[in-house]
């Protein structure tokens, strides 16, 4: 049995998960007992398999255990980004049916706010200290011995889309049961070609509330492993903790790549990073150059993956592999590709088209019928809403999304392809490039830069940024005027939220 309780026995005093930036450490003897207590919370209050449960927390240890905790007790775990608005996160709250919110003082005055329009949620527990209509979360879970609650068919996430393009949906995977005990099967295969054990030190670099970041720390929780959880990313505290304590595998998003090739070179190099065997990267598409002086860096020890919430893990490719198909994200390892134009056609190899998956992890959207059947076509084939195209051996190459592509003229621009050269200047530390009106041609190409330093912001940096970029890609795909931004709006998950930068244009 992959379980907390046999790690309790087998090794309690070995370090189950470690915080990055106080050093705190939480035995496998403390985490069972932990996670067993807020278990036996959850079946006291009445809590049955498939329903379901909400938290909207910062990284944390507890985070970890609630979730281990509702996998023991057969839940459904809605996580919730703490970077959403009101509104967003009382209909998630709503939507998800969850009669259990979870929250910390952290975020006081908006639980506070969550008490008059949550009124499906029965329990309400604070890490902290507790307001007015929330139970003490430590005092509750305090009042329970620990021990094991009957184990039946596991839990699992039904999380929400980042909203990247409009309103979250709720992502049901439909999947069989396993029991407890039993790590996810889509891991599983993943798992073995990471090589991720017993012995692994695993670094999680992103928010917990987000699908991969959270599948990966539980996963490797499950398999025994040390899960080093960082409460906020830092680029020299992340290369930091890889020397510290000698982690093996961890996981990361492009800009995260970005941030680290552009601290002091002096800064980057004084850490050994030697133990890390395999850095596994998503979310977005990375840009070629900073692949290159990552893998450079670091060695061939990155592991790309596409896919979504929707479908977890679709294609993988190696370092080596990807040193031969620079840009690509791999083959099909769950899922056989499709690309198809809008007509539903199949397009040759390097033509893009819209990404079809074959078979795969399947899903419906909670409550939504027609986004779930509008998400596949004929052959019953899923589309998450990706443009690329496929080499002569197979290969992904991302184009960009389907909701981002930019029609000026009539002709299709996709922004990745300016986005990944822009951000190679040295004064860009990030770029969003976007469609906006323009009477002759439909639309006109538009980049937002947020520069290293914004006090060089102005119409120096818009030409020379322009200029630059008319070196790297054809003329049509330059921006024709550039707006600056102290930071851009990304989910910590690293998805660019470019409807909130488009609505200021429209």
């Amino acid at each position: 049995m992959q379980h907390h309780t046999s790690y309790a026995a087998s090794k309690p005093d070995d370090p189950a998960i470690i915080l990055s930036n106080s050093g705190d450490i939480i035995t496998w003897r403390d985490y069972d007992l932990k996670v067993s207590r807020i278990a036996q919370y959850f079946k006291d209050i009445g809590l049955k398999e498939r329903d379901h449960i909400a938290v909207l927390l910062d990284n944390c240890e507890t985070y970890l255990e609630i979730l281990e905790a509702a996998v023991d007790a057969g839940l459904l775990l809605t996580t919730i980004s703490t970077h959403l608005q009101l509104e967003e996160i009382e209909y998630v709250i709503d939507n998800s049916d969850s009669s259990v919110l979870i929250t910390s003082d952290a975020f006081a005055e908006l639980a506070e706010k969550l008490l008059g329009c949550t009124p499906k949620v029965t329990h309400r527990l604070m890490l902290g200290t507790a307001i007015n209509g929330y139970d003490s979360f430590e005092e509750t879970v305090a009042g329970y011995d620990g021990s094991p609650i009957a184990y039946g068919n596991a839990g699992t996430f039904m999380l929400y889309s980042s909203g990247t393009t409009g309103r979250p949906k709720g992502i049901h995977w439909d999947v069989p049961p396993v029991q407890v005990g039993t790590v996810d099967p889509n891991l599983v295969t993943a798992f073995a070609l990471f090589q991720i054990d017993e012995k692994t030190t695993y670094l999680s670099t992103q928010p917990l509330y987000h699908s991969a970041p959270a599948a990966f720390a539980l996963g490797c929780l499950q398999m025994g492993a040390t899960v080093v959880l960082m409460e906020k990313f830092d680029p020299e505290n992340a290369i930091s903790a890889i020397e510290k304590y000698k982690t093996s595998h961890s996981q990361w998003v492009p800009t995260m790549f970005v941030r680290i090739m552009k601290l002091p070179e002096e800064t980057r190099l004084k850490y050994d990073v030697s133990a890390m065997q395999c850095a596994i990267h998503a979310a977005a598409p990375c840009p070629v150059e900073v692949k290159e002086q990552m893998i450079e860096w670091m060695g061939p020890v990155l592991f790309e993956f596409w896919g979504g919430t929707e479908t977890g893990v679709v294609t993988l490719i190696t370092s080596q592999e990807w040193l031969e198909h620079r840009g690509s994200v791999g083959r099909g390892f769950t899922a056989a590709l499709h690309i198809l134009d809008e007509a539903g056609n199949e397009q040759p190899p390097g033509e893009p088209g819209i990404i079809y998956m074959e078979s795969g992890r399947q899903y419906s959207y909670f409550k939504e019928p027609d986004k779930t059947a509008s998400s596949r076509n004929k052959d019953g084939w899923t589309d998450i809403g990706d443009i690329g195209y496929l080499d002569e051996e197979g290969y992904l190459y991302l184009t960009d999304r389907k909701s981002f592509m930019i029609i000026s003229g009539g002709v299709n621009i996709y922004p990745q392809e300016t986005e990944d050269a822009m951000v190679m200047h040295p004064k860009v530390m990030d770029v969003a490039v976007i469609g906006v009106p323009n009477e002759d041609f439909g639309e006109e190409v538009k980049a937002v830069v947020q520069p290293v330093n914004f006090t060089e912001a102005g119409p120096e940096l818009e030409k020379e940024l322009i200029e630059y970029t008319r070196t790297k890609v054809s003329h049509i795909k330059c921006p024709k005027t550039i707006d600056f931004m102290e930071e851009l709006p990304r989910t910590p998950s690293g998805k660019l939220l470019k409807r909130l930068i488009k609505e200021k244009y429209l």
